[in-house]
């Protein structure tokens, strides 16, 4: 499927838990239909030690939304 939307664009989220905001996209996957865009959908993980003697660490992941979910926003110029 061909995608309007490429990395590097900004775009608005027109639905889900992140409706209204806008960001920049980080990511497109065109076979998924999915894009990951800065700041919208971030969860914790929790991520366990490597090594004997490490602690385990709870980190901020970025999870991709449906690109249905997004417009490109005009880009002024």
């Amino acid at each position: 499927m061909k995608t309007k939307v490429k990395k590097g664009d900004t775009v608005r989220v027109l639905s889900g838990s992140g409706r209204g905001l806008s960001g920049k996209v980080l990511a497109v996957y065109p076979k998924e239909e999915r894009v990951i865009v800065e700041g919208v959908n971030v969860v914790k993980r929790r991520r366990r030690a490597r090594r004997a003697g490490e602690k385990g660490q709870v980190v901020e992941v970025t999870i991709p939304i449906h690109i249905s979910n997004v417009r490109a926003l005009r880009s002024e110029g």
